[in-house]
């Protein structure tokens, strides 16, 4: 699926090729242009003021060789300090105007540095959370936070001071050599022949700069996916021990990435002597040539000591501009990646014409449904089911039976391959996102806590309930007795994934979340797994209140969960094979009763 080919874009491109290569560059390119679009203007602006500013920088060679050459002799052959004070005055106002000019564009620039990444790091959010599962399953998250992260902040160097470096280096090269050439034209050949040596040996750096940062991008994704996914698993690290072998493979991505960039230091540390040895030779040509003319009357000191401030001033910006390409390398290889997440497409998208559906009954129908995730081994095998509306339901089944998959189709997470799945005779794929929300709420075996108060959490699909919503809602779970104990109460802050309460009081505090919402169709994928007996009777309990009146699908191993259930199916390879109340498969043979069988074995 698309999330397989656009994910692993920017990651390695070896494996592209050319045509590929070139796509993705100009995938980032047009990412780029889009974000600079709306701010033409600005641009523009900066723009302008950057070439003033370079323009008024390129006076002051010119400004000492007319003072040397005119204004001085003025003074020691006439005693007029007229021409004098002119150069001098005309000197300080290009110094302080070029300084003035510099300082707004720092600014300008600045401005629309942090406006392009305000847009772009709201983009990446945007389209991350709106993708479906599928991309989620299969990208890992210390990818996505090295996106939103890492890569973003190395856009944001070469937005900053990148650009700031190419821009002054060209156009500082470019007007110090037509002023150069009004100079004295003859000064302006020595350039002219010391640009092929400083070609190739721009163009070699540029070459060894892209491959070197493009494997640093890859790798230090990769440090940090390992950073992530450690510090993420800590639990169950500790429980295996797993620290010498984390800090081995750790550090080996530490030192390939130090590698990494010990290759682009030595890059930069062989660019930088060849462009003052190029540099040098110049300087030392146009002196010779230079020298030789004034001794022969063809050319005066000023203009000598003009040509030379001119020369020196032509390759002290290239060193700017191998700055630029360092930054422009790791740049583009974060812009690819970033455009490569802003590419990947739902695979369960926004419906075009969305039906609504204020108030939903509950009735759900699996009509002919075919459904395989991307590996490509199909999980339901044209599947029928029909549950009526406030009918609680119980799936049973050894692991890999489909169980799980049926609640991700009712849950939209994914879409069937072929068929459709309805609620009260809307297909899902046609359904107004928002009304499905409200109608169709899971409660999984993960019960994920956000940083924030108890209330908070509770309250996450209503957030406009009131405290004593909220307090009802926990207190018809169970939970309210526990919440009561803590140091604040429902204010209690739950910290980092609810890292204050216990794994069952998560639950029944995901508990407390869904039955805040009152959807009309309840999902428990496996919901009472981290509960204990006594919370897990309790839960029963209140469930059986609780669900009186709406549908429910109750995946669950733990047979006891099952006894409230109005009907139990029992799936094998993505197909029903017993459909019947609890008691008539019990008193039966089939393969229910042999897993309840063996359930009452084990309590024993």
């Amino acid at each position: 699926m698309s999330s397989t080919v656009h994910g692993t874009a920017g990651e390695d491109r070896s494996e592209f090729t050319r045509e590929e290569n070139r796509a993705i560059r100009r995938r980032s390119w047009r990412l780029l242009l889009s974000l600079l679009a709306p701010l033409k203007w600005q641009v523009v602006l900066v723009a302008s003021v950057v070439v003033a500013q370079t323009g008024v920088r390129v006076l002051g060679p010119a400004l000492i060789g007319l003072g040397i050459d005119s204004a001085l002799p003025a003074v020691l052959d006439r005693a007029d300090w007229g021409p004098a004070w002119f150069v001098g005055t005309a000197y300080i106002v290009t110094a302080l105007g070029g300084a003035a000019l510099l300082a707004w564009y720092d600014m300008l620039a600045a401005r629309v540095t942090q406006n392009v990444l305000l847009d772009l790091r709201t983009r990446v959010f945007r389209h991350t959370q709106r993708l479906s599962l599928e991309f989620h399953e299969t990208y890992t998250s210390g990818r996505i936070i090295s996106r939103q992260t890492s890569d973003l902040d190395t856009i944001r160097e070469l937005l900053n001071g990148g650009l700031n470096q190419l821009v002054h280096g060209v156009l500082y090269g470019a007007f110090t050599f037509i002023a150069l050439a009004l100079v004295d034209w003859r000064s302006s050949l020595v350039l002219v022949a010391a640009f092929v040596p400083l070609a190739l040996l721009m163009r070699w750096f540029y070459v060894n700069s892209q491959r070197a940062y493009r494997v640093s991008r890859v790798v230090s994704a990769k440090l940090i996916v390992k950073f992530v996914e450690t510090m993420t698993g800590i639990r169950a690290g500790k429980a295996f021990r797993t620290e010498p072998r984390n800090e081995v493979e750790f550090g080996g991505l530490a030192k390939e990435y130090r590698e990494v960039n010990m290759r682009s230091i030595r890059l930069f540390g062989t660019f930088e002597p060849g462009l003052m040895a190029i540099s040098a030779c110049a300087i030392g040509a146009v002196v010779l040539w230079g020298g030789v003319r004034v001794t022969t009357g063809e050319f005066t000191a000023g203009l000598l000591l003009s040509a030379v401030l001119y020369v020196r001033n032509f390759f002290s910006p290239l060193q700017e501009v191998a700055m630029f390409l360092n930054s422009f390398q790791a740049a583009s290889a974060a812009l690819e990646k970033v455009s490569g997440v802003l590419e990947e497409e739902l695979t369960v998208p926004d419906p075009v014409r969305p039906v609504r559906l204020e108030e939903a009954r509950g009735h759900l129908r699996f009509d002919r449904v075919t459904f395989g995730y991307a590996s490509g081994r199909t999980i339901l095998p044209s599947f029928d089911l029909d549950i009526p509306a406030g009918q609680t339901v119980a799936l049973v089944g050894t692991t890999g039976a489909g169980k799980s998959t049926l609640a991700k189709l009712l849950s939209r997470f994914y879409d069937p391959t072929a068929g459709s799945v309805t609620l009260d005779g809307i297909d899902l794929r046609e359904l107004d996102g928002r009304d499905l929300r409200r109608a169709i709420v899971m409660v999984t075996q993960e019960a994920y806590l956000f940083s924030g108060t108890v209330a908070d959490n509770i309250a996450l699909g209503r957030p406009d309930a009131t405290l004593d919503e909220i307090k009802e809602a926990a207190r018809a779970v169970g939970a309210d007795a526990f919440i009561e104990t803590l140091p604040d109460g429902y204010d209690t802050d739950v910290n980092k994934r609810g890292g204050r309460v216990s794994a069952g009081q998560r639950q029944l505090i995901s508990f407390a979340r869904a039955f805040l919402a009152d959807p009309a169709v309840l999902i428990l994928d496996e919901a009472t797994a981290s509960l204990d007996i006594p919370s897990e009777r309790m839960i029963q309990d209140a469930l059986q209140t609780l669900l009186a009146d709406r549908t429910a699908i109750i995946i669950a191993h733990r047979l006891s969960t099952v006894a409230i259930a109005d009907r139990v199916l029992v799936m094998e390879q993505g197909r029903i094979v017993e459909d019947d109340t609890p008691d008539a498969l019990i008193a039966g043979t089939g393969r229910f009763a042999q897993l309840h069988a063996a359930w009452k074995g084990s309590l024993v």
